[in-house]
């Protein structure tokens, strides 16, 4: 009798904990619901209820396993238990194991077939199967959005699931959104410092960010927490490697050893080809070789898939830049420069970009050195010399014979050659000439002049068109008066 007495006070006292726990429950104290549930299976520990109501808190709280010992723990003191299986089959479902999931609430299904609950949960359960396998499929694919959009769909019902997310995490360092894979990496370790699979994807972020030392580290963290986990192993190798044939090309490349250099260039990008930002600097850096050693369209072609990897590597702009410039490829040039000028507005880049814009702008306007065929460094004898040449050859007189067509084009090519030498002639229109400006001011005004009144004041005499240029007379024939008189120097 005393026995029974004392079973129906625990019992009453069970059940005021109970419903201390229900009503902080309702007002979503969920910490202190659980202090009077625990008390409550303290009090009575085979009371399933207890266990059930626990589990719902526990699952408030998002401490989704001990949720699921919980509601196993009611089913096992009672197989009929409804709640309790739905409450283990959303914990199963939340932590990823959809399989089980789907095992509880077809039992609900067995209890009470018309439970719209467990036929909704039937459904999310079978989504997340699906996604699961679609996920499989588009990694194997390295199909990385697909599998993202699956892992996405999944944690709407699977939200602690820490495979769903650290997968999810893994694709989205694969497609370069580093920031966004670290948070997910991150928020898992701070629930469970010791999960490898986290570990690793925070190395391989800081890996493919080219921070290669750090990324070792969590990789070696990795495989302390789980030795065979083989994506690490194999991160871990490929960062040693590529760190190694790195900086071997560097000081290579110091030493003026530029064959070497290249080669050790070429055999670091082999090792890894999803590694895009170290590979974009290796491009660069060896198409920093290839400029030095003159090869400036090779060391262009690695420039540009430098870039392509890495649209904002400003190094690899300025290297191609430099490059077209060298090859007066003036149009190139200033797209590089204008890109790099929008990404960083220093004033060593507007510079750069003002000075490839005049360098176009010169390109662009009659090359008057190349009219006359002589260097950019010719003396004032030279540009005589070349003068005196080009004009007795493109003379009209000299051509008085041949076709209206070709004696046009020789005309041209008398006028212009006039042009040049006006502008080479005189030290102030040369000297702004080479310099880029007034550009307008130097040849506006040329169709105004006569080249016959150039070819006269630096010939002197009667002028041009009192030369005779018969055909029969031939111009580097020493027979030819004409020439003869032509041939003489200023």
């Amino acid at each position: 009798s005393l026995f029974l007495s004392f079973i129906s006070l625990s019992s009453r006292e069970a059940e005021s904990f109970k419903e201390q726990g229900n009503a902080y429950y309702i007002k979503k104290d969920y910490s202190e619901a659980f202090n009077y549930y625990t008390k409550a299976i303290d009090m009575c520990p085979k009371n399933a209820s207890y266990y059930g109501n626990r589990a719902a808190t526990l699952m408030m709280l998002s401490r989704h396993r001990e949720a699921l010992e919980d509601s196993q723990q009611a089913v096992r003191l009672d197989d009929t238990f409804m709640k309790g299986h739905l409450r283990e089959g959303k914990c199963h479902l939340s932590l990823g194991n959809a399989m089980a999931a789907s095992r509880c609430f077809h039992r609900v299904l067995e209890l009470e077939p018309d439970n719209s609950q467990a036929q909704q949960e039937v459904k999310n359960a079978d989504s997340v199967l699906e996604y699961e396998k679609m996920a499989e499929i588009g990694f194997e694919k390295h199909d990385f959005r697909m599998v993202v959009f699956c892992m996405d769909r999944a944690l709407e019902s699977a939200s602690a699931c820490h495979r769903f997310k650290v997968l999810k995490a893994e694709c989205l360092a694969m497609l370069g959104r580093y920031p966004e894979a670290q948070s997910v990496a991150s928020d898992i370790l701070r629930m469970d410092a010791t999960n490898g699979d986290a570990l690793y994807v925070r190395g391989l972020c800081l890996y493919y960010e080219d921070c290669i030392d750090k990324a070792v580290q969590f990789f070696v963290q990795a495989l302390r927490m789980a030795p065979d986990h083989e994506k690490a192993r194999l991160a871990c190798r490929n960062a040693k490697a590529l760190k190694a044939k790195k900086e071997d090309g560097n000081q290579a490349f110091k030493d003026g050893n530029y064959d070497v250099a290249y080669e050790l260039y070429s055999e670091a990008l082999t090792i890894d080809p999803n590694n895009i930002k170290t590979n974009a600097k290796l491009f660069c850096n060896r198409g920093t070789v290839g400029s030095k050693v003159r090869l400036k369209h090779t060391a262009i072609e690695d420039c540009t898939k430098a870039v392509k990897l890495d649209e904002t590597y400003i190094k690899a702009y300025l290297r191609r830049a430099q490059c077209y410039m060298d090859k007066e490829e003036y149009d190139e040039a200033v797209r590089d420069y204008e890109k790099v000028y929008q990404t960083e507005k220093t004033k060593e880049h507007k510079h750069l970009l003002k000075n490839a814009q005049l360098e176009l702008k010169k390109s662009k306007r009659k090359d008057y050195y190349k009219v006359l065929g002589v260097d950019k460094n010719a003396t004032e004898d030279e540009i005589k010399k070349a003068y005196r040449k080009r004009a007795l050859m493109h003379h009209p007189d000299r051509h008085s014979s041949a076709s209206a067509e070709i004696q046009k084009e020789e005309e041209k090519k008398f006028k212009e050659v006039g042009e040049a030498f006006t502008v080479l002639s005189d030290p102030k229109k040369k000297s702004r000439y080479d310099s880029g400006h007034d550009l307008e001011d130097d040849t506006g005004n040329m169709g105004d002049f006569d080249a016959n009144n150039i070819f006269k004041a630096f010939f002197g005499g009667g002028g041009g068109q009192g030369y005779s240029f018969e055909a029969n007379q031939c111009m580097y024939t020493n027979s030819c008066r004409t020439q003869q008189y032509f041939l003489k120097t200023i």
